[in-house]
């Protein structure tokens, strides 16, 4: 892909180039980016499309559901329209509505183990939009084995958390940066943590939690402001306030 922004290309993100800190230099950075999105779902869908809004010149996704009716009080990118199609072609044709300029790359399986650590190499970012503790472990564990950036998030009923992991880097103190595993040693017992389905979530706080996904990653693509590394983001929808705590290598 050419890394020269077209006149239709400055024209659209013409109030990103008029940023001092992004300026056309910054815009080229995001066309040149690759970064593969985990789950078309609540947390997927506005990663996906503020991605390809802000110019991400190829989106990876990966999912092996399908659209249902009760997905789209939360997953945005879908609609009725698209009920029973597989959620990477749902977001793939509601990408080319968003920004025909992107290139898409659909992967319709689970993430696993075995194909994680070569389908993470393939790209420079991940965001990670998966909703349950082994997806999270497998690509955490992916990212940091192949050297690439992870932007974490998770949502509760009315709350969520981002964070920004680079463990395969030292951080301004000289030493390593924290790991997912250094946030969460092990993962629940099962059952401990409700599904989504069982607990429920308010559809706007994924739309919340998933935009902060999509600004780190702009962050980390095209180098400005300071990432949510060793620092874990906490949203608490119902009282309106941020909070922030640092977290180290163990």
């Amino acid at each position: 892909m050419t890394t020269a922004l077209t006149a239709d290309e400055i024209e659209r993100y013409a109030r990103h180039i008029v940023l001092p800190e992004v300026g056309g230099a910054g815009q080229q950075k995001l066309k040149q980016a690759r970064v593969l999105v985990t789950g078309a779902g609540g947390l997927g869908a506005p990663v996906l499309e503020y991605l390809a809004a802000a110019g991400v010149g190829t989106l990876g996704v990966i999912d092996d559901d399908t659209v249902s009716l009760s997905n789209l009080q939360r997953q945005v990118i879908h609609g009725t329209d698209t009920i029973g199609m597989l959620k990477t072609q749902s977001a793939k044709a509601a990408i080319a509505r968003i920004n025909p300029n992107i290139s898409v790359e659909t992967h319709t399986s689970r993430l696993t183990v075995e194909n994680a650590p070569a389908l993470v190499a393939k790209y420079d970012i991940v965001v990670d939009g998966s909703d349950n503790f082994e997806t999270r472990y497998v690509v955490a564990d992916a990212c940091a084995s192949q050297g690439k950036p992870l932007v974490h998030a998770a949502v509760g009923r009315f709350d969520g958390s981002v964070t920004v992991l680079k463990p395969f880097e030292n951080g301004g103190d000289g030493k390593p940066n924290p790991s997912y595993r250094d946030l969460f040693p092990e993962a629940p017992p099962p059952g401990l943590v409700p599904s989504c389905a069982e607990a429920g979530v308010l559809g706007a706080l994924t739309g919340v939690v998933g935009t902060l996904q999509a600004m780190e990653a702009i962050k980390l693509i095209t180098g400005i402001g300071e990432p949510l590394v060793g620092r874990l983001l906490l949203y608490d929808a119902l009282a309106a306030r941020f909070e922030t705590i640092r977290y180290k290598r163990r």
